[in-house]
């Protein structure tokens, strides 16, 4: 529940040593490095050149494992991804730069190799595209560049689809009048279009063709002594031989996939260099000397000053200005709330000027989502799920492990909720007993059942609602004390306590909460009688004091009544968590009726089979859309009703000069 201090850390060292400090810093991952305005005598000398064959370096990698997984995919497991990286140790990531060269010449030549698997399934499509088009010539039995004899003329070609020797004739003898020395022949014929030869004496040649071109006619000719049938088996032999040219050197990749493991490395290794050389290349630096400018975890100081004592240089440690916008946030939980810090973070992370809201909203997050899902079955299957996947995956990303963690406390939270209100599959055990056995048996609710009371669960809805925004108005109030600003706490957050505290005792009693309730509460007779001024001395007291900076007294009353006005947002706020009714209701309903459906077909064995499909798949369904439901509306109810009291969020998320890496996890430097 609190934000690091933040230390601002200034190393100066020798210029020969700047490589070395630069990979122990990056190794260690404690420190965020800042920009540092250049002085007379340093400058910054860029590094583009190599971090830009760093990058090159891992592309090539990865164009190559992209072959690979093509050619040689691995087969995994559908939880592959929260395997997490794999572990290295430091002579393996040692020898990957040592063989660096070696292992991007092999990288080169399976992109080669994918290359030439390219070149010939293009060919291979290609000819084969020309077979198809020679097909409705298959029929042609003479050589494809045939010209004639000498004395006539032959040519072949295509006219439009429907055309038949009779409508050849026609065309001819309309468009050459006198001339009837010709044998026209149709080869094949398809709906575009109509393949066909024509034979006439070489000195009609000219007249007959453009006769026939007015009618649509396009002329077919190839330039070789082949016929159709001939070309067609040369081109389907040819592909033929370039698919298994194509296999030969599928083979050929397949054979180095056993260099996966060493690209992976590579590829990480480039990763982490070009990151190395960006630093590089942004440190001002002499003759002699460079700087290092950054921000750290106070806690973190000693060690990175252990990390550069075996170096001859500076190390200055300062106190981070109040102003300084550019100084990051770091986060410090306990084991239960750390694990909601995701949530935190996707709204923005506190200001170094707030408080930590995360462990306080850590309980609300788990106690409403609990109540939203309130099956206890569907918690069970829940929390045992994320538990098993965390011990099973030791490596699991730390981010990942968080939101998996979250997920189970949310889980054993649904389970409690569940037995509060008698929910195990909604109704199951009643139906199953009723249906199966004839019998009535059923699980009481520790509680009481919300189907059967829903105004009851409304009201405590409500109620949790209202303590969850009096708690964020109170860290509000913890806030502005912690600046100094004694005064806004009383106006800004004791007066609304007094004023919403008075209108709920004065709304107690009523017959409207009444109504709501199912019964008349009373309350004592000091509080009853306190109820009305406290609302009039906190009403006063916001007209007077929400606008105290606004010098224009008729403009500050103004404006403190539009202050007031806004209690109805308050309403609107608690009114909100009603979805905590709504939701719980929703699956509790859902559940129900899915027993229903799956008991319609009766006792017996093929009842028994039904019952049980629908009851799988009808429950998976419901409990997938009921977690999603339950974890929307529950950060919901933190991002607008509660942050929404007290939390600003600007603050900027820690970024340290780290080894960011796809495939492996880059081994500590904890050389002297």
């Amino acid at each position: 529940m609190a934000v690091l201090q933040i230390r601002k850390i200034v190393i100066c060292a020798l210029n020969q040593d700047r490589k070395a400090i630069l990979r122990k810093l990056q190794s260690s991952g404690l420190m965020q490095l800042a920009d540092v305005p250049e002085n007379d005598g340093f400058e910054v000398i860029s590094a583009a050149d190599e971090k830009s064959k760093s990058e090159r370096e891992t592309a090539a990698c990865e164009q190559a494992l992209a072959v690979l997984d093509q050619y040689a995919p691995v087969k995994k497991s559908m939880f592959a991804s929260l395997e997490g990286k794999r572990k290295v140790s430091p002579s393996e990531w040692e020898n990957a730069e040592k063989n660096r060269e070696k292992v991007l010449s092999a990288a080169s030549e399976i992109t080669g190799l994918a290359k030439e698997i390219a070149a010939a399934n293009a060919e291979a499509a290609k000819l084969r595209n020309q077979a198809e088009t020679l097909k409705p010539w298959k029929n042609l039995g003479v050589p494809m560049n045939l010209s004639g004899t000498d004395r006539t003329a032959y040519f072949a070609g295509t006219m439009p689809p429907g055309t038949d020797v009779g409508t050849i004739f026609r065309i001819i003898s309309e468009k050459c009048d006198g001339l009837d020395a010709v044998d026209p022949s149709i080869i094949t014929e398809d709906q575009d279009q109509t393949c066909v030869t024509i034979i006439c004496m070489k000195s009609d040649a000219d007249r007959v063709e453009d006769a026939l071109r007015s009618a649509g006619f396009s002329k077919f000719w190839q330039n070789t002594d082949e016929t159709p049938a001939g070309k067609i088996e040369h081109l389907l032999n040819q592909a033929k031989d370039l698919d298994g040219k194509a296999k030969d050197l599928e083979t050929k990749i397949a054979e180095k996939a056993q260099i996966r493991g060493e690209l992976e490395v590579v590829s990480d290794l480039g990763r982490v260099r070009a990151v190395n050389y960006d630093a590089l290349g942004k440190i001002p630096r002499s003759k002699s000397a460079f700087v290092i400018t950054g921000y750290a975890a106070e806690e973190n100081v000693p060690l990175l000053a252990m990390l550069v004592k075996p170096f001859d240089c500076s190390f200055e440690v300062d106190e981070v200005p109040a102003d300084d916008e550019n100084a990051p946030t770091i986060l410090s939980n306990n084991a239960f709330s750390a694990t909601t810090e995701g949530v935190v973070a996707s709204y923005g992370l506190p200001s170094r000027k707030e408080m930590d809201p995360t462990t306080i909203m850590s309980f609300f997050y788990v106690f409403f989502f609990g109540m939203m899902l309130s099956d206890a079955a569907y918690g069970a299957i829940i929390a045992i799920a994320c538990f098993f996947l965390i011990g099973k995956y030791k490596d699991m990303d730390p981010g990942m492990k968080k939101t998996i963690t979250m997920f189970g406390y949310c889980g054993i939270s649904t389970l409690v909720w569940g037995v509060l209100f008698g929910g195990y599959f909604g109704d199951v055990v009643d139906v199953v007993a009723k249906v199966f056995f004839g019998k009535t048996v059923s699980i009481p609710a520790l509680w009481f059942v919300p189907l059967n009371d829903p105004m009851r669960l409304l009201l405590y809805s409500m109620l949790f609602g209202l303590i969850h925004l009096f708690v964020g108005l109170g860290i509000k109030g913890y806030n502005e004390l912690k600046r100094g600003d004694n005064i806004g706490f009383f106006c800004d957050v004791v007066l609304w306590y007094i004023f919403l505290g008075g209108l709920i005792l004065m709304l107690l009693p009523s017959s409207l909460f009444a109504s709501i309730a199912g019964g008349q509460i009373t309350l004592p007779a000091a509080l009853a009688s306190a109820a009305q001024p406290m609302a009039v001395i906190g009403l006063v007291g916001l007209i007077l004091f929400s606008q105290r900076d606004q010098k224009n007294p008729v403009l500050r009353l103004l404006l403190g009544l539009y202050e007031v006005y806004g209690v109805t947002s308050w309403l609107s706020d608690v009114l909100s968590y009603s979805r905590l009714l709504a939701l719980g209701l929703a699956t509790g309903v859902i559940a129900s009726v899915i027993n229903q459906m799956g008991s319609m077909a009766g006792s017996g064995v093929v009842g028994a089979v039904i019952f049980a499909i629908v009851f799988v798949a009808g429950h998976l369904l419901n409990m997938a859309i009921n977690i999603l439901g339950a974890y929307v509306h529950t950060n919901r109810l933190q991002y607008v009703e509660f942050f929404g009291k007290f939390y600003d969020g600007s603050g900027k998320p820690f970024d340290p000069f780290h080894a960011e890496t796809k495939y492996v996890t880059v081994p500590v430097d904890d050389t002297k």
